[in-house]
């Protein structure tokens, strides 16, 4: 089940409790499923009881009462747990959780630059069909639509990076941003902290890279370590980790066998973390939409690069093995790590390169 389908099942658990007159309330269009935050368990959370709670006349606690039994007869979901003030704690089936999340992402690579602004960083996609190129890429959603969002900033590069940065992701969100430059003494809506010197010598990738992963309080570093092509340089991991992706399906190719979305056991190496970070996309691409903070966004990509590495040595068949359903699954998810990867850094201008 995908955080998609899942806001789906909220709902359904609502509009049930009012059918059967447990809850007398509006049943809302939307509701915001996420990872659990500090103090929270399973995998996903929902904020819907706080969200109902007013209008329902009764406390949180006792609207997620209400809630959580709809919710724990959905096929696919493990249990649901109560925490803090009334926060619905999600457990899926593993295995359910695992396919549903990789095909969802799959599903959606065919488009998955298509608001990229001239950044074609990720091969060639002929031979799409037509259905193919209309698909939503992985973590778009349409929170923003019909939303304008003003950007005044300042005339700094840092300032122009950030907000041409910000008109993709808010687009990825449905919104549309608007950039505008401020005169001194005019009111600005967006002024990162300036760079200390210009990054154009770094090169367009790191240059970007040095200006958008420090949060907007913090001074960029502009350095040749931005450059270096070592675990030290949070750039590189992430491209280094998509070149890996795309590898491993051209020596799966070789090998005769390619990804299929299936159990990833939580026992095997990285698994569990990846499939966290991967699920976490779509929430960190709205924060950074909503919080104008693009940094945002470039650390989930470190922290996916990062949980990829650390899974990837299981992908392949090793020695005389012979392919098994167990590689095709795992080769999907490292190809659903790679297409998340991808898509992240064109929204932040970058390119991922296939070789590296």
């Amino acid at each position: 089940m995908t955080p998609v389908e899942l806001s789906r099942t909220v709902l359904r658990a609502v509009r049930c409790a009012v059918d059967e007159g447990e809850l007398s309330v509006a049943v809302p269009t939307r509701a915001v499923v996420t990872p659990p935050g500090p103090g929270g368990c399973g995998d996903y959370a929902t904020n819907i009881a706080l969200q109902l709670a007013r209008p329902a006349g009764r406390p949180p606690r006792q609207v997620a009462e209400i809630l959580r039994p709809h919710l724990s007869r959905t096929d696919g979901v493990a249990g649901v747990e109560i925490t803090g003030p009334g926060f619905l704690n999600i457990h899926l089936e593993a295995a359910t959780a695992t396919v549903a999340l990789v095909r969802e992402i799959l599903d959606g690579r065919a488009n998955g630059h298509a608001i990229d602004s001239g950044h074609d960083s990720h091969g060639s996609h002929e031979g799409h069909s037509s259905h193919e190129s209309h698909r939503t890429p992985y973590g778009h959603t349409p929170t923003l639509t019909g939303q304008v969002i003003p950007l005044r900033i300042p005339y700094d590069i840092r300032a122009e990076v950030v907000a041409d940065t910000l008109v993709r992701i808010v687009a990825s969100q449905g919104g549309r941003a608007e950039v505008d430059h401020v005169r001194v003494g005019e009111a600005v809506t967006l002024r990162p902290v300036p760079a200390p010197e210009d990054p154009a010598p770094l090169g367009a990738d790191a240059a970007r890279w040095a200006l958008l992963h420090p949060a907007a309080h913090d001074r960029p570093r502009i350095t040749a370590d931005h450059l270096a092509q070592r675990e030290s340089n949070p750039l590189f991991r992430v491209r280094y980790a998509h070149a890996r992706a795309r590898a491993l399906t051209r020596c799966a190719a070789r090998l005769g066998f390619h990804g299929e979305p299936g159990d990833v056991p939580v026992d095997v190496p990285g698994a569990e973390v990846l499939v966290r970070e991967l699920a976490g996309y779509p929430h960190a691409l709205s924060a950074a939409a909503a919080q104008h903070a693009p940094d945002r966004l470039a650390r989930h990509l470190v922290a996916t690069a990062d949980a990829f590495l650390a899974f990837q040595p299981t992908v392949l068949p090793l020695g005389d093995e012979k392919p098994s359903a167990a590689h095709r699954a795992r080769l999907a998810l490292a190809e659903a790590a790679g297409t998340v990867l991808a898509g992240g850094l064109s929204l932040l201008g970058i390119s991922a390169p296939d070789y590296l």
